[in-house]
């Protein structure tokens, strides 16, 4: 069990070790440190907390928290949690120690978790997919118009319908990413294809359930 939080940084691409060009992502990652565990006897599940970034202010509930945990840690700017299923995995992480980049193996596969971006009030052909209406037979201003939604029987709008609103901004899972390059000097990973989010977006890069 891996787990660590990053930052995306944009799109390049590099060479594999058989010399072809790989689209990569770039994710400039950790150190990231536990802040904090939590097992099956007090808290009801196995889970640990993990510290990244920094920022200049945090709120005196936010420094006794890490306070307890160790009095050096810096402002962290995200505290993330993860749930662990096996005690032995849980075992394995002790707090006061730093989750690094190294810990990863290029090859590997990991699911990294992100939020989209946020694409705005958005109509129905944009957020949907829908077709529209004809360009002929009287339709004039009505071409991107989702047409009738069909509850005239039940004299109300029904749950889930598919209609125009807010596009974008969702948690985003993707499974089975291979990681390309491992740069731990500059704490950077090359992960291949493209990741969930916006440039300097958040990322939790988790290795590959089984």
């Amino acid at each position: 069990m891996k787990m660590i939080l990053g930052r995306k940084v944009g799109m390049t691409r590099v060479y594999d070790k058989a010399g072809k060009i790989q689209p990569v992502t770039l994710v400039s990652t950790g150190p990231c440190f536990i802040t904090q565990r939590k097992d099956i006897d007090k808290d009801g599940y196995f889970a640990i907390q993990i510290g990244f970034g920094k920022k200049k202010k945090i709120t005196k509930a936010e420094k006794g928290h890490l306070d307890r945990a160790d009095k050096k840690f810096p402002n962290f700017k995200y505290l993330k949690e993860l749930r662990i299923k096996k005690k032995e995995d849980f075992e394995k992480f002790k707090e006061k120690r730093e989750i690094k980049v190294n810990d990863f193996e290029e090859g590997e596969k990991v699911e990294v978790f992100g939020v989209s971006k946020g694409r705005g009030f958005a109509g129905v052909m944009k957020r949907h997919g829908f077709h529209g209406q004809p360009s002929s037979h009287g339709h004039k201003h009505d071409l991107r118009k989702p047409g009738s939604i069909g509850s005239t029987d039940l004299q109300r709008v029904r749950k889930g319908l598919r209609m125009a609103g807010r596009m974008g901004q969702d948690k985003v899972m993707l499974r089975n990413l291979e990681i390309i390059k491992i740069d731990g000097e500059n704490n950077l990973l090359a992960i291949k294809g493209a990741v969930p989010g916006a440039r300097n977006g958040l990322v939790m890069i988790k290795s590959q359930n089984v």
